[in-house]
């Protein structure tokens, strides 16, 4: 960020919150998006893993079916205390559980973004091929 360039804010004036969503197998994207989200002065809030671990190694899951139900749970809570949902979507893929997320944080009022859409704006549109 330059130093006559602003942070990003909430309505209230505090650096504005953005929860990440988009498919586990991008796990690198959500890094460099983090990352970048961050510098830019914001409060990133991300996905607390990227595959399920075994149930066995999992003493408060009782089956990867009901942790999947409840990190969905959790992550619509993430939704929820955002400012604006960042979709990481490269290669504007979106897959069902982001897709859920999409409407749930359009239900809610939330800005929704996409990394894909970011990176077209930022190709001149004769390199657009």
């Amino acid at each position: 960020m330059r130093e006559n360039q602003q942070a990003p804010q909430s309505a209230e004036g505090e650096a504005k919150v953005v929860t990440l969503c988009g498919s586990t197998r991008f796990e690198t994207d959500f890094a460099k998006v983090s990352q970048r989200l961050t510098l830019e002065g914001c409060v990133v809030i991300s996905l607390g893993m990227f595959s399920l671990p075994d149930p066995a190694d999992c003493g408060w899951a009782a089956d990867s079916s009901d942790l999947k139900e409840r990190l969905g749970a959790l992550h619509f809570q993430k939704i929820r205390m955002a400012d604006e949902v960042y979709i990481v979507d490269p290669g504007g893929y979106v897959g069902e559980s982001t897709r859920r997320e999409i409407a749930y944080a359009e239900s809610l009022g939330k800005p929704v973004r996409y990394l894909s859409r970011e990176r077209l704006a930022s190709v001149p549109a004769d390199d657009r091929r």
